[in-house]
């Protein structure tokens, strides 16, 4: 197997305070929790956990789908048990209270075994989540529910601020990268959760070099846009595991800009693209420029 590209200068990043990422991956393994950072081998964990920041993984730490890109273990529920922690939504709450987190990012792997994808182990840990931190902000990165709307609503129906649902690439490359989901659902489901409930953000993010086009990449924008979306993160795929797909190509610094500029000029009211953007990175910051917009638009 070839090696990998050369990380570009723009990509390589040190990896500093190690004393600060063990001791909270300890306290997280004390509470049997996930984190996405962890499982999806994220470049920014160094940062992240530095700064007392985490994006916590419910469901367990298995998925049931086997996109190309992500290094989340996957398993068939036919051959693998795949119990869920009934005290886990307690024990997020207890874990973001600990850290003294003002805003609380829940994401989860896909569990199509379960008969509501997990969704009302989701919602649960939302209302615990804001029954411990009344003050924060909750975020929630969730699956596409099979496109159950059912399953959708109960998530929002426990009042997270901000609805997360990441379309990850452009419709063609689908079958590649996402072969178990549908680019119209979800779509649908991002345009859903804005009319169920029109007071939350609604937020998206897709990954870059992977080997679409900037004409696919506008479009995947004007999409959005057309689903009523606030908000786009867009940053650089990078390889997580030789099991992975390969990357395509280095997406520049400026060709990142030129999508924020294109993205706003549709009206989004916030887009975050970088090299090392992610979906759940620095999204207090991007949460909080977002609100203000929309507030400032309103106003106008």
């Amino acid at each position: 197997m070839p090696l990998p590209p050369r990380l570009p200068q723009w990509l390589r990043k040190s990896r500093t305070h190690f004393e600060s990422v063990h001791l909270l991956k300890r306290d997280l393994r004390g509470r049997n929790l996930h984190t996405v950072c962890e499982s999806a081998r994220c470049p920014n964990i160094h940062d992240c956990f530095h700064r007392k920041a985490a994006t916590f993984m419910i469901l367990g730490n298995l998925c049931t789908r086997g996109c190309t890109f992500c290094s989340v273990p996957k398993a068939n529920p036919a051959k693998t048990e795949m119990p869920i922690d009934p005290r886990e939504p307690w024990h997020v709450a207890e874990m973001a209270a600990s850290m003294n987190l003002r805003y609380v990012v829940i994401t989860s792997v896909n569990r199509d075994d379960l008969w509501d994808g997990g969704s009302t182990h989701f919602a649960e840990t939302v209302r615990q989540v804001r029954a411990a931190l009344p003050e924060a902000s909750v975020e929630v990165l969730t699956p596409d529910f099979c496109g159950d709307t059912a399953s959708v609503a109960r998530v929002l129906d426990a009042a997270p601020h901000v609805f997360n649902h990441n379309m990850e690439t452009t419709p063609r490359l689908y079958r590649k990268v996402r072969p178990q989901a549908n680019y119209q659902q979800s779509l649908d489901v991002l345009r859903f959760a804005r009319q169920h409930r029109p007071d939350v953000i609604t937020k998206s993010g897709f990954m870059v070099g992977l080997g679409e086009t900037e004409a696919e990449i506008q479009q995947l924008l004007r999409d959005l846009r057309a689903h009523d979306v606030n908000v786009a993160t867009i940053g650089q795929y990078l390889q997580p595991t030789r099991r992975n797909r390969p990357v395509q190509r280095f997406v520049t610094p400026a060709e990142f800009d030129a999508y924020r500029d294109y993205g706003l000029s549709l009206g989004f009211s916030m887009v975050f693209s970088g090299p090392l953007v992610r979906s759940s990175y620095m999204a207090d910051l991007v949460h909080d420029e977002a609100r203000d917009a929309i507030l400032q638009e309103a106003a106008q």
